[in-house]
């Protein structure tokens, strides 16, 4: 136990199940033509031109720009808005970690890592190809050493610094999705795509880079089984204002983060995933409930390592098949006026998982989070959850052969999100969590991200 945990992790490279909300989201909102607001109270482009806007970063990342900008940032935003009132939207995103580990866990030291993150979001409309014709393209590389296995926790408190590869410094593709809309409410999709900004919530989620950084905030870890992080896909999406309300995949069954994926393409099968989030307005307020499930007809074999679990590589009895079933809800309990998403309120999170297959028998979050209500600080966010992830009783001989004995883990995050301009943000952040493993005392992690989007 005294080897670093880095070199025990062979990872597989998967997270999280569908890329619906972030990549149509994106692609629908940057397409309407007149002026309106989005979600975070972030300014649309209008027909007539600039515009404050970097609405990319909004919608996936939870920043909001100002529109009382000067000198080198506000002619970026306006080169930026220029290119998407043609039909090109850009969103780059650097993060850098400093995080470490004060006491307890598995290893009490600080680590630096960074994630890069670079989307683009064309507009064959604009463009004079097609009308609702839309490609999105995500490119990402990580570098420097993951803080996230010094807690010995079972879910990563980093997420971002391991994607999208933690074995890797290379840039991969994981997202190269083609989009047509039928209509108005209703488009079809396929291409490779990358799910990690799926389950989406509000105050939870965010790629793990301007909100909490703890997968067990970012997504539903007990979708870990099923469905890869980056494979081929192809799928349909009705909407409703612009957002998906119910959509549906298919999807290789398994993570293509640095290949194409043509050669594996259901050769061990495939992976189908549904989402249905339906808008509420409880106590006159926004809010969302979300309902999914995923399956996968992959023949479990062992648990191979992705990103977003700290274990060795364990063999387990040969099964076909896995799934899970997952909930989550937003709901704002604060909301201005002049803009209903900007405010603060609670999320919560649920799931069930097949514990034959999955090390994650059933899966608990909640808390609260929205922007900040510090005067002269509204496009400041914060947060604070707990999380408990129950241990699949059938798997847990197996894990305990490995590393000792076992039990359920928790963890609680807080983070403060405080935007230095439109473009970077700095956030504070400090995570207590009980590990999963027995003979491991409470961790407290402590550190700071910084994020910048050009």
């Amino acid at each position: 136990m005294a080897t670093n945990p880095r070199r025990r992790r062979k990872f597989s490279q998967s997270v999280g199940w569908t890329m619906v909300v972030a990549g149509l989201c994106c692609v629908f909102d940057i397409a309407s033509a007149p002026a309106q607001t989005g979600a975070g109270g972030c300014d649309l482009l209008t027909a007539e031109g600039p515009i404050c806007s970097n609405y990319l970063a909004c919608d996936s990342y939870g920043i909001e720009p100002s529109c009382s900008q000067d000198g080198f940032f506000a002619q970026l935003n306006q080169r930026r808005a220029t290119l998407a009132k043609n039909g090109i939207s850009l969103q780059n995103n650097l993060t850098q970690y400093y995080f470490g580990n004060t006491t307890g866990g598995l290893e009490r030291e600080f680590r630096y890592s960074g994630h890069g993150d670079y989307l683009a979001n064309f507009d064959f409309g604009k463009l004079g190809v097609q009308e609702g014709l839309f490609l999105t393209v995500r490119t990402e590389h990580r570098f420097g050493e993951s803080g996230s296995g010094l807690s010995g926790s079972f879910i990563p408190s980093t997420l971002p610094a391991d994607l999208p590869s933690a074995e890797k410094e290379h840039l991969y593709v994981t997202n190269f999705l083609i989009t047509q809309a039928l209509s108005e409410d209703f488009v079809l999709f396929a291409g490779k795509v990358d799910a990690l900004s799926g389950d989406a919530n509000d105050f939870a989620q965010a790629r793990g880079i301007t909100q909490f950084s703890n997968l067990a905030f970012v997504g539903n870890p007990a979708t870990l089984r099923t469905i890869p992080y980056s494979t081929l896909g192809a799928g349909c999406s009705f909407l409703l204002e612009g957002e998906p309300l119910l959509s549906f995949m298919v999807l290789n069954a398994v993570d293509t983060t640095r290949t194409i994926g043509l050669g594996e393409l259901f050769n061990e099968g495939c992976a189908l995933t549904t989402e249905l989030r339906l808008p509420t307005n409880f106590f006159d307020l926004p809010g969302h409930q979300l309902f999914g499930a995923t399956w996968s007809s992959r023949e479990v074999a062992s648990l191979s390592q992705d990103p977003r679990v700290i274990l060795p590589t364990i063999p387990i009895d040969r099964q076909s098949g896995s799934w899970s079933l997952y909930w989550n809800c937003d709901q704002y309990l604060v909301s201005d006026r002049r803009d209903p998403k900007r405010g603060w309120g609670y999320f919560g999170r649920a799931a069930i998982a097949d514990d034959q297959t999955n090390p994650i028998a059933y899966f608990l979050s909640a808390g609260l989070g929205g922007t900040s209500m510090i005067s002269g600080r509204e496009h400041d966010r914060f947060g604070m959850g707990y999380y408990y992830s129950s241990t699949s009783n059938p798997i847990a001989p197996f894990i305990a052969n490995a590393i000792g004995g076992l039990k359920d883990e928790q963890g609680v995050e807080l983070f403060y999100n405080a935007a230095v301009n439109s473009m970077v943000s700095v956030t504070p952040d400090l995570q207590v969590i009980s590990s999963f493993r027995d003979s491991l005392d409470t961790a407290l992690l402590a550190g700071v991200r910084m994020n910048v989007a050009f």
